[in-house]
């Protein structure tokens, strides 16, 4: 009886190693806190618990992993499995994938963001830009068009925007140097302290980081047509991490994607845009908004010439930047996929 009993622990514990073996908990690098921008991830990282009936998790950190222009650079040595980043924080490390975020490119809402960047995601010129880095691209964070909150006499015309000093990361920031003002590309976590403290006036943002990040809590001010364009914030995972993960947790990673996004979507759409209009007549945010005429000059003024010099210094670099660029346009031309 005895050997018998000794047999079944051994039996016991062996079995509960190998669940252990085979569970798996992600670290995952994010900033901020959690909101509308990182409601996909949250929604995965639920979906990985479901399926998996809990031997897929993720451990997601808002900030308590690295800070968010270094999340890059954390999946790059492995310090955590996934992150999310934006394009424009350091646009020399991924350079292939700033083509979405040129300004006036014409996307016309999430869905289309969404199928573009994740067919861009799959271009092998792209691939190889973020296996630079040990990344596999997973999944975007579709954003709307950025329009800015600012403090201040508010702007008539776009003349009223020379000279100022305006939070705008990438596309963005070219576009609006076009009209004179003075791009600041702090990261979003630097803004509230920048705009209460005077470095910049205005800050271009998608609705969800003015809500998040407190800008309309000191704003006075925002543009409600001026949409020169958006950033792309991928979510990326360390290329080892998914090479190593059961064949069955890697058939769910890559499954969830669309419903986490397909969530995500739907609540950017439903929630936050629905609040947005309340917030600001909450905090009487007086709207600004440009006469056609305006803004189709602006496009004329910042749209070609930041597409031109976008390809000629990534074509430089060794990248096929007019077949991206043209890859991208193309698919906005036909209205998506």
């Amino acid at each position: 009886m005895k050997n018998l009993l000794t047999a079944t622990a051994v039996t016991a514990i062996s079995v509960s190693f190998a669940a252990e073996a085979l569970a798996t908990e992600w670290n995952v690098s994010v900033w901020g806190s959690r909101r509308a921008f990182t409601e996909h991830i949250e929604r995965l990282a639920e979906l990985l618990d479901e399926r998996t009936d809990g031997e897929f998790t993720l451990n997601i950190s808002y900030g308590g992993l690295s800070g968010n222009r270094e999340n890059l650079d954390g999946i790059s040595i492995g310090a955590f499995e996934m992150a999310q980043f934006c394009a424009g924080y350091h646009a020399d490390k991924n350079p292939s994938i700033t083509v979405l975020e040129l300004p006036f490119l014409g996307v016309s809402d999430l869905q289309q963001e969404r199928e573009i960047s994740q067919a861009l995601y799959e271009h092998p010129a792209v691939v190889a830009d973020l296996a630079r880095w040990n990344a596999v691209l997973l999944m975007p964070s579709p954003l709307p068009q950025y329009n800015i909150v600012g403090v201040g006499d508010a702007p008539q015309t776009l003349e009223d925007f020379d000279g100022m000093a305006v939070r705008a990361t990438g596309g963005i920031g070219a576009a609006m140097e076009t009209i004179g003002a003075v791009p600041n590309s702090m990261s979003a976590t630097e803004v509230r302290q920048a705009l209460d403290g005077g470095l910049v006036q205005g800050v271009s943002f998608a609705p969800h980081a003015h809500m998040s990040f407190g800008t309309i809590e000191t704003g006075e001010w925002w543009t409600t047509n001026l949409n020169p364009g958006t950033v792309n914030c991928p979510v990326v995972v360390n290329s080892d991490a998914l090479a190593t993960l059961s064949d069955e947790h890697r058939e769910v990673l890559m499954s969830s994607v669309d419903d986490a996004l397909d969530y995500y979507i739907d609540y950017y759409n439903e929630q936050t845009m629905a609040a947005w209009g309340p917030a600001l007549d909450e905090r009487g945010i007086e709207r600004v908004t440009f006469s056609e005429e305006e803004l189709q000059a602006f496009r004329e003024a910042a749209a070609e010439p930041a597409a031109q010099a976008w390809i000629e210094e990534n074509t430089a670099r060794g990248l096929p930047a007019q077949e991206l660029y043209d890859f991208v346009t193309g698919m906005i031309a036909e209205g998506g996929m």
